[in-house]
């Protein structure tokens, strides 16, 4: 990631990616934008946006982030759903870091015509 593409992954800038969804600019339009701007919302260390886009259901009352913890990189493996036309989506990642890696198949649903986190399973 060069510093100045999104830490997402795609080829744009933070402030025209992910940064307008941190900033509440703009709103997620897909299951699986939402899910790159919670891997940068990690990234950055922003646990407001992070509790923000959980779903009030699933929600912790608060959030500790690592403040040691070093994301390195993101990696979609697969969607379903989860596009303006649905209401729930899935998208399963690797999200690496120093020393390791997560790998997810996270739920997503609409709450009030926004994408929002949630749950996540582990597949073997």
């Amino acid at each position: 990631m060069n510093a100045r593409s999104c830490p997402c992954g795609l080829p744009t800038s933070y402030a025209e990616c992910c940064g307008r969804y941190h900033s509440g600019t703009a709103a997620a339009p897909t299951a699986e934008a939402l899910m790159r701007s919670r891997y940068s919302a990690f990234v950055k260390q922003d646990a407001a946006y992070l509790l923000r886009t959980w779903h009030p259901r699933t929600r912790p009352a608060r959030l500790d982030l690592d403040p040691g913890m070093r994301w390195t990189g993101l990696e979609i493996l697969g969607t379903g759903d989860g596009s303006a036309f649905h209401s729930t989506g899935t998208v399963e990642f690797r999200a690496s870091y120093r020393g390791g890696s997560l790998h997810e198949r996270s739920r997503f649903e609409r709450v009030d015509g926004a994408w929002v986190y949630v749950d996540g399973e582990f597949p073997a």
